[in-house]
């Protein structure tokens, strides 16, 4: 599981993620020592965010898991979908946390860490994320990716 870009990526799905954010390469450093989820890990920042069908905005608030087939899962499912897709007993994990009353309960302190991930262990001021410019919190779950309708 080493950095590629996305359209050097092999088959298989993607984990992306704020390179700049010293909490969040940390993070990813250990999901990947420890966890060992089948996926490529890059950096938003090396990755075509076009060919992917997220906008950086996006990217600079939540992680992202891109399937194979273009599905993009943000935030809390994407934490669920590194750990369905780990080695070890961190599926049966995964999919308990999938279910719907931890799902929301996991969304919230994904939210939780997000906004405070400047204040946490290898965190720097680099690390907080900016208010979205639209209304509301970042996007959470699945979206459309690379040909795939919308809805």
């Amino acid at each position: 599981m080493t950095g590629a870009t996305a359209w050097e990526r092999p088959e298989g799905a993607l984990l992306v993620y704020d390179g700049d954010c010293g909490f969040c390469t940390t993070a990813v450093g250990f999901v990947q020592r420890r966890l060992r989820p089948r996926c490529t890990a890059v950096p938003w920042q090396f990755s075509d965010l076009d060919a992917l069908g997220v906008t950086e905005e996006r990217v600079q608030h939540e992680v992202l898991w891109v399937t194979p087939v273009g599905t993009v899962w943000g935030g809390a499912e994407a934490v669920g979908k590194i750990l369905l897709n780990a080695r070890g007993a961190w599926p049966v994990v995964g999919g308990v946390l999938m279910l719907p009353p931890l799902r929301r309960a996991l969304s919230g302190l994904y939210r939780l860490v997000a906004a405070n991930r400047h204040r946490l262990p290898g965190g720097t001021p680099a690390c907080a994320i900016r208010p979205p410019a639209g209304d509301g919190p970042a996007p959470d779950g699945p979206a459309t990716g690379p040909g795939r309708p919308p809805g």
